[in-house]
């Protein structure tokens, strides 16, 4: 059942802008309730995501036989499922289910997926996907709406707990990543997708330990009696149980799908800009118009990124030296790069941010945009570098894809967890759902979008790099200037960006200046605990 606690009634009584206290009880009393157990609740339920959507390229052309662009297209309508159903999802919870139970029966649909796809047969892994991108797509959404929800939208430490959260996030692909390269190399499929399935079912367990102080604190479902609310929830279970044959279906029909997903993205950017155009308060307005302008470039951020599960595995596995100090790398094993800088990149990152902002600093989201943009063009170009530089055979030395992953880490670190805690910030209460979910469905897009670029790769031959290196060099030029270009523009435009964006109409008085400044100084999140 949904919870009625009033959200400032529920949040910590502690003043977020109070002066830092330096012990240990002081800090942790900064963390408002749930936090601790979300960190640990979004390691878990991202395992299972890990293994299979960064396996699923190798897995279909090496052990089901998939053609190059087959495995491609189904590694893009996957991430754009998963993705796109964030947008439903953040509706579902929020109005139907609650964002708690939504995510726990997510998890259940994830842990029944990865069983089927351990089977190893096509049929079996189309059910398997479908029930699996059903419950990742859907619940996905719940945790970043279960961690905003427990701070004001003026609240300082939202930056640091979604960097926390995004490390927390990572460390369960780290594990997985790790884990599924040991059986990737034996090919060892059946007990990889079984691994997976233990992040699932641990995540469930730990949501079913802290599930009071996971509950919603501020969505329209609180405000249902408590019949509306029971027809309302078994409505939304229904709703769940139907989306997996549809995805099943849509799954086997991807060009139709493909098509049927962009025109969804279309008409979903045309409902924020007429929802943008017609809403009264001049000041949520322009917060939704600065949404919108980065909605932009986040959307050729994740189109380079989405290029990592497809052809950047195909191009490690075929065109890049996968041999370190004398040791074997697993194709997976390389995705470690982009989790190790994240882990340790996150909370250093909140740190700094905090400190650097005490001492005048303005390190706002259009900066750190814009840098995002220019640190991932700047690491895509490393790769037509290497192609250069590579031996006779045309294979790449190992250190420019490492570059590559290192840049787009730190980029990544800048625009995926500041995104999150920016839709807090910019989205007037009532479309918060809806813009948490279409800032992700950006992601299903590009996703789409990558698979479409991944096609202009030729199928890999018995000399793969030295036939495919053209169109990877030239692939990879493209896009890295083109978002460096973007990100250049972003840089020219932070100016009228800060102006749009504002958590307030009227200047702040003298005194709200002076908590302002002290707020700058608050204590950085430290690694929240169950």
């Amino acid at each position: 059942m949904s919870s009625t606690k009033d959200p400032v009634a529920a949040a910590p009584k502690v003043n977020p802008y109070s002066p830092p206290d330096a012990s240990v009880k002081g800090r942790f009393a900064h963390i408002p309730e749930g936090a601790g157990a979300l960190f640990f609740i979004q390691m878990f339920s991202t395992l299972g995501f890990a293994v299979i959507y960064f396996t699923l390229d190798l897995y279909t052309t090496k052990h089901l036989h998939f053609t190059a662009a087959e495995a491609a297209s189904i590694v893009g309508v996957f991430g754009a499922f998963n993705y796109g159903l964030h947008l439903f999802g953040g509706y579902l919870g929020g109005r139907f289910l609650s964002n708690r139970n939504l995510f726990v029966g997510g998890m259940v649909l994830q842990v029944l997926g990865s069983a089927c796809v351990s089977v190893g047969n096509v049929p079996l892994l189309y059910w398997g996907l479908a029930l699996f991108l059903t419950g990742s797509g859907l619940n996905v959404t719940c945790i970043n709406m279960m961690l905003t929800q427990r701070f004001k939208p003026e609240d300082p430490r939202r930056e640091g707990a979604f960097l926390w959260n995004y490390a927390g996030m990572n460390v369960g692909f780290a594990v997985g990543f790790i884990v599924s390269g040991h059986f990737q190399l034996k090919e060892d499929y059946a007990s990889m997708f079984i691994f997976a399935t233990i992040g699932n079912i641990c995540a469930i367990i730990l949501a079913l330990f802290n599930w009071k102080a996971i509950g919603d604190l501020n969505t329209r479902l609180l405000h249902a009696a408590p019949k509306e609310f029971n027809l309302r929830f078994l409505a939304g279970l229904a709703i769940m149980l139907l989306l997996v044959p549809t995805v099943w279906f849509m799954l086997q029909h991807r060009d139709s799908t493909e098509l049927i997903i962009k025109i969804i993205c279309g008409m979903v950017a045309l409902t924020l800009l007429y929802l943008t155009l017609r809403h009264t308060d001049r000041r949520e307005k322009n917060n939704m118009w600065a949404y919108l302008i980065l909605a932009v470039g986040s959307l050729v951020f994740w189109t380079l990124y989405q290029l990592t599960p497809s052809a950047l595995q195909q191009f490690a596995d075929n065109n890049v030296v996968l041999t370190v100090l004398g040791y074997k790398i697993a194709p997976v094993w390389i995705q470690n790069i982009n989790t190790a800088v994240l882990v340790f990149g996150g909370p250093l990152t909140s740190t700094l941010f905090v400190r650097l902002r005490a001492r005048g600093w303005n390190i706002d989201i259009p900066k750190q945009f814009s840098t995002s943009l220019i640190l991932m063009g700047v690491g895509t170009l490393a790769l037509p570098l290497g192609i250069l530089l590579a031996d006779d055979k045309g294979m790449v030395a190992f250190v420019w894809l490492f570059i590559f992953y290192v840049f787009q880490s730190l980029g990544e670190l800048l625009i995926s967890p500041v995104g999150y805690a920016m839709v807090g910030r910019l989205a007037p209460i009532q479309y918060q759902g809806v813009m948490m979910g279409s800032w992700m469905l950006l992601t299903g897009l590009a996703s789409l979008l990558a698979k479409d670029l991944a096609s202009t790769i030729p199928e890999p031959s018995a000399s793969a790099a030295l036939s495919t290196n053209p169109a990877y060099s030239t692939l990879f030029s493209q896009l890295g200037w083109g978002t460096v270009a973007v990100g250049v523009i972003l840089v020219l435009l932070i100016p009228f960006l800060r102006k749009l964006i504002k958590d307030k109409e009227t200047p702040p008085t003298p005194e709200e200046s002076v908590k302002l400044g002290e707020a700058e100084a608050v204590t950085e999140y430290l690694p929240p605990v169950v």
